[in-house]
């Protein structure tokens, strides 16, 4: 199972149940990360985040989308990422679910 999957099984799986197995993040990826924990902290969302989750349609609210333009299966806009696997996501390049805006 390659790490996009991962993710995705991850995020369908029950909130805070991360099955992930994350792959070695690079410079870029972590700048990635450390770059949306920035966005949460200047929206003042990072403690709702951190403690439950976020929906994939406040994430597309904020200019997220998903990578090849379409939700993978079972990923609805009502789902919510737990922070673990929304941190594994950043983290996993050009494996990620998402494409972020703060990533460049």
């Amino acid at each position: 199972m390659n790490t996009r999957s991962r993710i995705a099984a991850a995020a369908v799986a029950a909130v805070g149940a991360t099955v992930l197995v994350a792959a070695p993040a690079s410079a870029a990826d972590g700048r990635c990360q450390a770059a949306g924990i920035a966005t949460l902290k200047s929206i003042g969302a990072f403690k709702a985040v951190q403690a439950d989750g976020v929906s994939v349609a406040t994430a597309v609210s904020l200019g997220v989308t998903p990578r090849g333009g379409a939700l993978p299966e079972g990923i609805t806009l009502d789902t919510v990422i737990d922070y673990k696997t929304l941190v594994a996501d950043h983290r996993a390049g050009e494996n990620s679910i998402f494409v972020y805006p703060w990533c460049g």
